[in-house]
């Protein structure tokens, strides 16, 4: 089992910046695939970005691209979401997720492990 814990979320004007953490606690973090996916009121969950297991190769959503960045440290079995350039879309409540499947990172459905979530609200 893998625990997840996400932080760093809260209230920015446009065009500030956030970074969120994600902390993963029980089996081996460096075997798993890690996701962000994001879900604004009234809205399905979406995927926001992904990483692999080693950290060589990311995914992005089209709104996510040139404004957010994924990264992950294994020795401190954590997985950042760096946000720049904030919009008052981008106000949702952010997962990470943690998955074993190397296959369709943008697939909710293949992940096996989820946080709580954290609150972002961007303001105008």
């Amino acid at each position: 089992q893998v625990q997840l814990v996400e932080s760093g979320g809260g209230s920015v004007q446009a065009g500030g910046s956030l970074r969120l953490s994600c902390a993963a606690s029980g089996r081996t973090f460096s075997n798993y695939g890690m996701g962000w996916f994001r879900q604004a009121p009234g809205k399905e969950r979406a995927f926001v970005a992904h990483i692999t297991p080693s950290g060589d190769s990311t995914l992005y959503a089209d709104f996510a691209k040139g404004r957010f960045t994924i990264s992950r440290d294994n020795a401190k079995n954590t997985v950042y979401l760096e946000m720049n350039s904030l919009k008052p879309e981008d106000t949702a409540v952010y997962y990470c997720a943690a998955k074993v499947l190397s296959v369709a990172p943008m697939n909710e459905r293949l992940y096996d492990h989820w946080g709580q979530g954290t609150q972002v609200i961007v303001s105008s």
